[in-house]
């Protein structure tokens, strides 16, 4: 919760921002204060407050204190650790541990499980299945094919442009395409998209809430993550949508039932043959 807020923090108003700040700085006295006390410290009026709580999706105070005491009691530090080059080994394993699993944690608790159910089920009764991504993300489209072809759906990915431009003009109503990225702002993309949604698809996006790619997907599971800058590359962001990935897999291998079963079992004796002998 407290990096969500650090996330909204430049589109709040002036007033919002107090309450914020307040937030950030002093999480458990606003997780256990009342309004009065809450809105006297901020030094605003009690209604901006409960403006504040509904601009992040709170239905009100105690919906955002509920959430708020959540992240506050998973006993892992929601602040995002720099490294630097002074660390020492243990300093930088620690930091990126407990980076990607606050992270995690976060994304899991913020997670729609409506929306979820929606895209596992479209994912479950799809003819195919297209995953697109580009840089970076590019690696957890791969991933997605590995495990969903895995599964008797039919599946592909494409990471270059060109390729799921053409794709999409070709998928039908009954497809199904997972587009992930960690900007949501990527022209090709954004385009390949709009054409898949025109020929009938259903596209599922796993990227940032407030991204232009999340607008035009008619599914969306978000991956709202804060980056480290100097590290350059979207390392924490990358995790988090392979494991939302792993539940999209299991999810459709939980539909499929039985008869999944009886098909991995028929891929490993087929695979065994491709290892050493007595080391299984």
């Amino acid at each position: 919760m407290l990096e969500r807020i650090k996330t909204v923090l430049d589109s709040l108003s002036k007033s919002e921002r107090k309450v914020a700040e307040l937030v950030i700085a002093q999480p458990n006295l606003v997780a256990n204060a009342p309004i009065a006390q809450i809105a006297e410290l901020a030094d605003v009026s009690q209604p901006t407050v409960i403006r504040f709580c509904r601009s992040l999706n709170c239905s009100g105070l105690q919906d955002f204190k509920l959430r708020l005491t959540r992240s506050l009691v998973s006993g892992v530090p929601y602040v995002h650790s720099m490294v630097s080059a002074d660390d020492s080994a243990h300093d930088l394993a620690r930091k990126l541990f407990d980076n990607n699993i606050s992270h995690l944690l976060r994304c899991r608790n913020e997670l729609d499980t409506d929306v979820l159910e929606r895209a596992i089920k479209v994912l479950s009764n799809t003819h195919k299945i297209e995953v697109w991504g580009q840089g970076q993300s590019g690696a957890v489209a791969i991933d997605a094919q590995n495990k969903f072809f895995r599964l008797g759906v039919p599946t592909v990915a494409y990471t270059d442009p060109h390729m799921h431009g053409m794709s999409a003009s070709m998928l039908k109503p009954g497809d199904a395409v997972i587009a992930v990225s960690n900007s949501g702002r990527t022209l090709d993309m954004l385009r390949s998209v709009e054409i898949a949604r025109d020929a009938g698809a259903d596209v599922i996006g796993i990227t940032h809430s407030k991204s232009p790619l999340a607008k035009r997907c008619n599914i969306c599971l978000y991956a709202d993550t804060m980056e480290d800058p100097d590290l350059y590359t979207p390392m924490i962001t990358r995790i988090v949508h392979l494991v939302i990935i792993d539940v999209l897999a299991v999810g459709v291998a939980l539909k499929r039932g039985p008869e999944l079963i009886d098909q991995l079992e028929k891929m490993k004796r087929n695979m065994k043959e491709k290892r050493v002998r007595g080391h299984e």
